[in-house]
């Protein structure tokens, strides 16, 4: 695939959105009285640490002066117990905080990952798989600190600021106003960067997104990539994509480090202030105590600033990955349970198509007014040209999609009354790439029916011989498949689709091109299995191979999105016609 493909960036708001941020926090709402616990030991933290500089003050401008080694004793003691008080608080609070983010981080990450679930075909097949997954893992990992460290110590910081300026106040208030001298300037450069760190960090996740988008992709296709010993070529594009993540990342770094010189530089020249307004305007008045006291405060006094600024840059970073995840959430799901719907009870298996039309584009119909009525236990195969509207037919009688205009029926329901999970519970799908999870060959045969015993698991696959294979293998059913079936053949792998199927026992079955990659020798003995387990059920079965549906009680041909001909094999040979001429094109193949 070429660099471009990937290096497309989604288009996205410049603007910082604080809904991304106040939609987070109402995950922390179970964790109120937790969140109350870790707040007050942070300003209890936060009172004691300031015990400090004043103790200083107090020993410098009476205990020393006074020669009383008892009074410095307990002033010692006092800053000796002030500290151990800071370490405790602070690690109760750690300890809170991180449970508290953890329990967030899972639950946020169970519910993009659900609503991908709900999400139809076409948001997967528009969008590379690495961008959806950067999303789940990375953009949600990246929680961790804001949630942990970032919040509540951004509360506790701004109590800690009150607390000081009220320390300073008391010791003397014209240094007070002298030390926050450099407050407008702080508040007008943060100003200045708030938008461009948004916009940058906004970049960086188009970036790292499009990494791993190629990432994700070159590893599943690493067969095709050595075939065509396209490694070289592969690896400068990779090199690309991460010179152009970063060229991102740079300026976005520079851009959270412009703060914290600042403010480094405004309390190194608070204190220069302090201390010149001490020594040269209030001479008179102002302890040596004094100044070394507000020495202390100033740092104490801007260290919180600087924490509030590293927050906020954790924050626009962190807010940029945010939008992305609730974006995610928000994608409209096009199939969902009605309002009132019932679970659908145990079924026969009649199906009925009402004058139904489907398109997945407005205004462009794949499907126009089909209607056709079967009984339970007929097989139904659906055959045509590619792009007929064979597999949306199908993906209606699943409910993946709802149909334009018309009626899906079941045993007479409208299957739109009903809700979805117990509409695909009663059918069988087998689409045409037969997909294997990593694990064992039992784990997969029992997917569908996950309460299944392993006799049970065997008899289903010895009906479609898959067992016969599955026994030859180093540890039996319960060898390792990996990851989409990779140690088996496209062969075995369909073999241990239809398994898997049979397992879950449905009323309907659909067959989607499920013979497609197996051997003429192997789809013989599938279809003798079949002819056994499919009685009693109502199978839908697409093929392009005619000798896999000439038994078909009812073969319907689909062209331009209609039903042109129907009737079994030889009332449609006899008919001369579309059918015809297809049967007799594969017989000469």
């Amino acid at each position: 695939m070429a660099r471009n493909t990937f290096n497309v960036d989604e288009e996205q708001d410049e603007r910082f959105d604080p809904r991304s941020v106040t939609r987070l926090l109402s995950y922390l709402g179970p964790y109120k009285k937790e969140l109350a616990l870790s707040l007050a030991l942070m300003i209890v933290a936060s009172l004691f640490s300031l015990a400090g500089p004043y103790l200083g003050k107090l020993a410098i401008d009476r205990a020393i002066p006074s020669g009383n080694p008892a009074e410095l004793y307990r002033l010692a003691g006092l800053l000796l117990a002030s500290v151990a008080v800071v370490f405790a608080c602070q690690r109760a609070r750690i300890r809170v905080m991180t449970r508290i983010a953890q329990d967030v981080i899972v639950t946020v990450r169970t519910d993009i990952f659900d609503k991908l679930q709900k999400l139809p075909f076409t948001y997967f097949d528009t969008r590379p798989h690495g961008k959806i997954l950067i999303r789940v893992v990375n953009y949600v990992n990246s929680l961790s600190d804001l949630l942990s460290n970032g919040i509540i110590q951004f509360a506790a910081d701004l109590f800690s600021i009150l607390f000081i300026i009220g320390f300073m106040l008391v010791i003397d208030v014209r240094l007070t106003l002298v030390c926050m001298a450099g407050l407008p300037f702080l508040i007008a450069t943060i100003m200045l960067l708030k938008r461009r760190q948004h916009r940058l960090w906004q970049r960086v996740s188009h970036k790292q997104a499009n990494l791993n988008a190629y990432l994700s992709e070159s590893l599943n296709g690493m067969k095709i990539t050595q075939s065509y010993a396209r490694e070289t070529v592969n690896r400068g594009i990779f090199a690309s994509l991460g010179t152009d993540w970063k060229a991102a990342w740079m300026p976005a770094v520079l851009a959270n480090f412009t703060i914290w010189p600042v403010i480094d530089f405004l309390s190194t020249g608070a204190v220069s202030l302090v201390y010149a307004a001490g020594i040269v305007l209030f001479a008179k008045s102002v302890t040596v105590g004094t100044l070394v006291a507000f020495s202390g405060y100033i740092w104490r006094f801007w260290m919180p600033i600087q924490n509030m600024g590293n927050f906020y840059n954790a924050l626009v970073t962190t807010g940029a990955y945010l939008e992305r995840i609730f974006d995610t959430m928000d994608e409209p799901v096009e199939v969902t349970d009605a309002p009132g719907a019932v679970p659908l009870v145990t079924i026969r298996g009649h199906v009925a198509f009402k004058d139904v039309t489907f398109s997945y584009e407005a205004g462009n119909p794949v499907l126009k007014n089909i209607e056709f009525d079967v009984t339970p236990g007929t097989t139904i195969a659906l055959v045509g040209p590619t792009g007929a509207g064979k597999t949306s037919i199908v993906n209606l009688l699943s409910r993946f999609y709802n149909p334009d205009s018309g009626s899906v029926l079941v045993d007479g329901i409208d299957l739109k009354t009903v809700t979805i999970e117990s509409v695909r519970a009663q059918i069988g799908v087998m689409l045409q790439e037969s997909f294997l999870f990593s694990g064992t060959l039992r784990e997969n045969i029992r997917y569908g029916k996950p309460d299944a015993t392993d006799a049970e698991i065997e008899a289903a696959a010895d009906a479609v011989r898959a067992g016969d294979f599955a026994r030859l293998l180093p540890e039996g059913f319960d060898t390792q498949v990996g990851e989409r079936g990779a140690s088996l053949s496209a062969g075995q792998r369909q073999l241990v689709a239809f398994a898997r199927v049979l397992l879950a026992s449905p009323r309907i079955l659909i067959l989607d091109e499920a013979t497609s990659s197996v051997d003429t020798e192997t789809e013989r003995l599938i279809q003798e299995g079949l002819t056994r387990l499919l009685k009693g059920r109502t199978s839908f079965i697409i093929a392009h191979r005619l000798s896999t549906i000439r038994n078909a009680d009812l073969i319907m041909y689909i062209d331009g999105g209609r039903i042109v001909e129907r009737g079994n094999h030889e009332e449609l040979l006899a008919m001369n016609g579309a059918y015809a001429r297809l049967y007799r094109e594969s017989s000469r193949v």
